[in-house]
């Protein structure tokens, strides 16, 4: 047997996730604060503008990390052989700069994680067995959990941002139904 680097995508990410964090403690660089953070105050300069989508790769800890992971390499490398490596990408792409962008127009705090990224592929894969002109219960169901759960969590005070989750969710499902919609024409 080999081992084989399955999901380039998904790898590269937690890869890139984990050296960060680790560099960052062990080296004392502050690199997640200077690159890895979304700030509330945008002013415009070349680094704000890529802050916008590596804030997916800054983590406050280990259990912060951990807990994003745990989810993103269960469910990442079989959404990255349905849906391939490219257009998974483009997706994770397309979610952190949204949740980026919406973060600083609307929110006075700073984001940072890839939670976004777990959402939008919690919810992907939900249309993994979609098939034209039906909707499964299961995606009904986690819909009905997820914002459920997300919606009662916004009134907690837990430096958690609840609004990165429910656009992360909102983005994979767009996907799923563009994807659908694409695999008809």
């Amino acid at each position: 047997m080999r081992i084989r680097y399955n999901s380039p995508v998904i790898l590269t990410f937690t890869i890139a996730s984990t050296v960060i964090l680790l560099l960052d403690g062990a080296l004392g660089l502050g690199l997640t604060p200077r690159f890895f953070i979304v700030y509330p105050d945008f002013d415009g300069s070349a680094l704000s503008f890529i802050r916008l989508l590596t804030h997916v790769l800054g983590h406050q800890n280990w259990a912060h990390l951990l807990g994003n992971f745990a989810f993103i390499l269960l469910i990442g490398p079989i959404l990255e052989e349905k849906y391939r490596s490219a257009p998974l990408l483009l997706m994770m792409l397309i979610t952190a700069l949204t949740t980026g962008i919406l973060n600083v127009l609307l929110f006075p705090t700073a984001l940072m994680g890839a939670s976004g990224i777990v959402f939008m592929l919690i919810l992907l894969s939900s249309f993994t067995n979609f098939r034209t002109g039906e909707i499964p219960i299961t995606f009904i169901l986690i819909v009905v959990l997820f914002l459920t759960k997300e919606l009662t969590d916004v009134f907690t005070n837990d430096n958690i941002s609840q609004f990165a989750h429910i656009i992360g969710g909102i983005c994979g499902s767009a996907f799923g139904f563009l994807f659908i919609r694409g695999r008809r024409a």
